[in-house]
């Protein structure tokens, strides 16, 4: 009989990336809480590499090393900052992420964490941005899947300009039990 508190725990890659990190009430919060956490490592983008010189070799022993891969960043014209961009193109190489054999990261997870300055109705096909999110984060999921990773539910903040102070604290509790569901393996939870 298997015991829910036998379940082990997983390894969190927090892959972070911000270009304007102290601009961000939102993200520099949850940020903060991720740093307090066991079993997550945090690895800013943007601070680790300022020049977009991406070390691939440091990059693909970080993702081999760990279960799950989190993908957290601000929404940048409706895709992900430039230094992801860049992270994605050189360190899922084909023949180690996908191809033949390129299998290092099969049957690990990928979430993805964004935030969005407008509401939630924005992002809905008769919304100002015409698309959902989840279409918006499609070629994410894609390429997840190609290097055999399975996708998770994206956990999307939306509304992130007219936080107050409160709701700030409220989406760090929030995150704070996401990622700790992550770390403890309960990936049910999230697809809820």
């Amino acid at each position: 009989m298997t015991d829910e508190s036998s379940t082990p725990a997983r390894r969190v890659l927090l892959l972070f990336a911000h270009p304007a990190l102290e601009r961000s009430r939102v993200h520099r919060r949850l940020l903060a809480e991720a740093r307090t956490m066991p079993g997550i490592t945090v690895h800013d983008l943007y601070e680790a590499y300022p020049d977009f010189d991406v070390d691939v070799r440091r990059e693909q022993a970080l993702l081999a090393a760990h279960d799950v891969l989190v993908v957290q960043c601000p929404f940048y014209w409706y895709s992900t900052p430039a230094l992801v961009k860049q992270w994605q193109d050189l360190v899922l190489e084909h023949g180690w992420a996908y191809g033949r054999e390129g299998t290092a990261l099969t049957g690990k997870c990928w979430l993805q964490i964004v935030s969005a300055g407008g509401g939630a109705n924005a992002y809905t096909p008769g919304g100002r941005n015409r698309m959902s999110v989840a279409q918006l984060l499609a070629p994410l999921e894609n390429t997840a899947l190609l290097c055999r990773m399975q996708w998770l539910p994206p956990h999307v903040i939306h509304g992130t300009h007219a936080m107050t102070p409160t709701d700030i604290e409220a989406e760090a509790v929030r995150y704070r039990g996401l990622l700790a569901s992550l770390v403890q393996g309960a990936r049910q939870e999230l697809q809820a």
